[in-house]
């Protein structure tokens, strides 16, 4: 609302999202998974550093011959890059290590921004899936998480009262066929954030939890079978419309900020309320054939 109680304008709002206050000031974290100006993982590393926070990059190895990630490095301090493939632990021992010395102690956040399924790109149905692309998936996509959060809690990486958060997508909790074998990484994903995020939080106050963001218009995600006419699918059975990469981005600032220290071991669904919309007027107007 405005202060004479009106509602505030979209222009408005997206003036004050774009302002930066200073919520990760002093803060140093890790960012995984920026490919390109497209990935939500670009959005957040440079939120991040509009908010004050001092970065370190990472990605797969062959993910960085493919993307623009030293563009971001520069634009965002000349933030250093790490390599690390997410499923090969020395990899992701190294990354901690060299993260904790470029700045000189701990880390405050991490973001996993991490998904990728051969099935999904090679086109196999999920009722005859590749069973080794099949452990492929699970592993870049969820057991990356686990492999990432052991490490750093047993290099005692994260600083008490940190915050790690992974992308999701509510495929973990309904059936969208053509997400075929991701879903259950995602549901894997999930249990890992929550089973961790006790142990996590328990020993070191370190809070753990996923975004499941609206469909959004990624390199990955425009893999997926049937992208656009999904995408507007889910526009027209979100109240609010999808949320954006940019605005994703916001809530994981505010993830990683003081502002949500006692949120943990939750999935927070990031959808313009899809995930509580049973059917809109729209899309019963469409079924009943009206324009």
């Amino acid at each position: 609302m405005s202060a004479a109680g009106g509602l505030i304008s979209f222009a408005a709002y997206s003036n004050l999202t774009t302002m930066a206050n200073q919520l990760l000031k002093g803060k140093k974290g890790i960012i995984s998974g920026a490919l390109n100006n497209m990935s939500i993982a670009w959005k957040v590393a440079e939120r991040a550093h509009e908010e004050g926070a001092e970065i370190v990059l990472t990605n797969a190895p062959i993910a960085m011959r493919m993307g623009e990630i030293n563009g971001l490095a520069a634009a965002i301090g000349n933030a250093p890059i790490i390599p690390a493939d997410a499923t090969n632990e020395q990899d992701i021992e190294n990354l901690f290590a060299r993260s904790m010395e470029h700045f000189g102690g701990k880390v405050d956040f991490v973001l996993h921004s991490i998904g990728m399924s051969p099935n999904v790109r090679k086109g196999k149905h999920y009722t005859n899936l590749n069973y080794e692309w099949y452990k492929q998936t699970l592993d870049v996509s969820a057991m990356s998480l686990h492999k990432m959060l052991a490490t750093a809690y047993r290099l005692d990486a994260i600083q008490d009262w940190g915050s790690v958060v992974a992308l999701t997508y509510i495929a973990a909790q309904r059936i969208f066929p053509d997400y075929n074998d991701m879903a259950d990484a995602k549901s894997l994903l999930e249990s890992i954030s929550r089973s961790f995020g006790y142990h996590y939080g328990a020993a070191k106050k370190v809070r753990i939890n996923t975004i499941s963001q609206s469909p959004t218009v990624t390199t990955a995600g425009s893999g997926v079978k049937g992208f656009d006419g999904f995408i507007n699918y889910s526009n027209a059975m979100s109240p609010l419309g999808n949320a954006d990469a940019l605005a994703c981005a916001d809530y994981c600032i505010a993830l990683f900020s003081d502002l949500t220290r006692y949120v943990t071991m939750q999935n927070l669904f990031h959808d313009g309320g899809f995930s509580s919309t049973g059917v809109t007027q729209e899309v019963v107007e469409k079924f009943a054939g009206k324009d």
